[in-house]
């Protein structure tokens, strides 16, 4: 992994904890929630204040995350919001983390600057060693605080103040004026700079969670279903309506109809298809070449060419239905049947404009996992299992492709892969044969004895 950390791949982005005051502040919240503290004098945090080396120093990479749960987190400045999550279990984790501090950035940029805000993400789940369990994740609210309780004595100051406004005899309840100085001292003047962090609540329909192997769950569609990078069978009875596995490509496929949640890369608005093929091309190539030891370092489309020349009998089918699209693409050849069960059918699909496309565009990373470039950018927990069994020809190429090609523009690069503009009128459909069939071939339906929309 040495290679992908010094290209800022791996552990990249984080904030560095270098100064006693903030490593202090960082072992009060640390005390405040997990009862530890560590030794170190500097570390680097993401964007939960979680530290890879903090860690590793106490023997627990769960440290802030018990269970794999219900986060925790530690904030020592506004700045953590660029940060990336790491040890993620749940693909709502991040998202939820940034739209809160930057719901809140104002109050907690001053919260910050003289203490830690410890919080944590809570919904009613505490473990998930039944994986019914994780159909019980509905909402997940944040609770959070400063280490002094800033935010709590705000609030219960604000309270004295509106009593103190509203009762004749105020004025001569010294008990109620002995706490409101008392409060004023820690939080300061909450009239005038009010401390008082959003409740803020976040319904999860759809999600993905590391546990299990990896699970999709979807229950806000039309169509619901989980969907299991492992053996499905694992699960047993699953309070949904249908479970698949990867090997359920069919189901897989249909489920992404009857839903509307991909759309063909050939068919997408405002990206250039036929580069996207051919960069998915270069990779199969590199993925069936990585055993020969050759040095891919540097390499350009030209040397990958010359790969293909020399390993044709090699390639996959994967390689081969993509290079028929891109010939269509490119009006050099006829329409590709390419249907779900060909192995190049997801490498064909991205998510639609919709709220669970950055879900949807996970989710097909798995499924075309030769695609290195789209799941680093969309799956890195799947990015970086899958890096540790690559040849070293492969880990070299990837790296120093994704370092060339992605770090220097990375919204460039998502914009220009996932990206959706907005249409300027609606269409005129033409009865073509797309329009009949879809533009991977009809998905054929059994007649009789389909029990509901994926099959028995």
């Amino acid at each position: 992994m040495k290679r992908l950390i010094t290209r800022g791949l791996m552990f990249g982005n984080l904030i560095h904890v270098s100064s006693p005051a903030l490593v202090e502040r960082y072992n009060r919240a640390l005390i405040h929630l997990t009862g530890k503290r560590t030794e170190l004098a500097d570390f680097h945090i993401d964007i939960s204040g979680y530290s890879p080396e903090v860690g590793d120093e106490l023997d627990d990479p769960l440290y802030l995350n018990p269970n794999g749960v219900n986060r925790q987190f530690i904030l020592l400045s506004t700045a953590q919001k660029t940060a990336p999550l790491l040890n993620v279990k749940f693909s709502m984790s991040r998202s939820i983390l940034r739209q809160f501090i930057e719901e809140n950035e104002a109050q907690l940029f001053a919260l910050t600057a003289k203490d830690a805000v410890a919080g944590e993400l809570l919904n009613s789940v505490y473990a998930v060693s039944d994986p019914r369990a994780l159909f019980n994740i509905r909402k997940i609210k944040i609770e959070a605080d400063t280490t002094a309780g800033t935010v709590r004595d705000a609030e219960q100051l604000g309270q004295k103040i509106d009593r103190f406004m509203a009762e004749d005899d105020a004025w001569f309840d010294d008990v109620l004026i002995a706490d409101m100085v008392t409060l004023a001292k820690r939080t300061g003047d909450v009239t005038r700079n009010p401390v008082r962090l959003k409740q803020m609540e976040f319904g999860q329909d759809n999600f993905w969670t590391a546990h299990f192997g990896g699970l999709y769950i979807f229950r806000g569609l039309d169509h619901p279903a989980a969907i299991s990078a492992g053996d499905k069978a694992q699960f047993g009875k699953l309070p949904i309506k249908y479970t698949f596995d990867f090997n359920d490509r069919n189901q897989i496929a249909k489920f992404f109809e009857y839903n509307d949640l991909v759309e063909p890369i050939v068919k997408a608005r405002g990206i250039d298809a036929g580069a996207i093929l051919r960069q998915k091309l270069d990779f199969i190539i590199v993925d069936a070449a990585q055993e020969t030891g050759i040095d891919l370092t540097g390499a350009n489309r030209r040397d990958i060419r010359a790969l293909a020349r020399a390993h044709a009998a090699d390639l996959p089918e994967e390689f081969h239905g993509l290079q028929a699209l891109l010939r269509w693409a490119e009006d050099e050849g006829p329409w590709p049947r390419i249907t779900s069960d060909h192995p190049a059918y997801f490498y064909t699909l991205r998510a639609a404009d919709h709220p669970d496309r950055d879900l949807v565009n996970m989710l097909l990373a798995e499924l075309a996992p030769k695609d290195v470039r789209q799941l680093f950018i969309c799956h890195k927990e799947a990015f970086y299992r899958a890096y540790q069994g690559w040849s070293e020809a492969k880990k070299s190429y990837v790296a120093d492709f994704l370092d060339r090609e992605y770090q220097v523009d990375k919204a460039g690069a998502r914009a220009a892969l996932f990206g959706h503009d907005d249409a300027m009128a609606e269409p005129v459909r033409q009865p073509d044969l797309i329009d009949r069939v879809g533009p991977w071939g009809a998905i054929r339906r059994k007649r009789g004895g389909v029990k509901g929309p994926w099959g028995g």
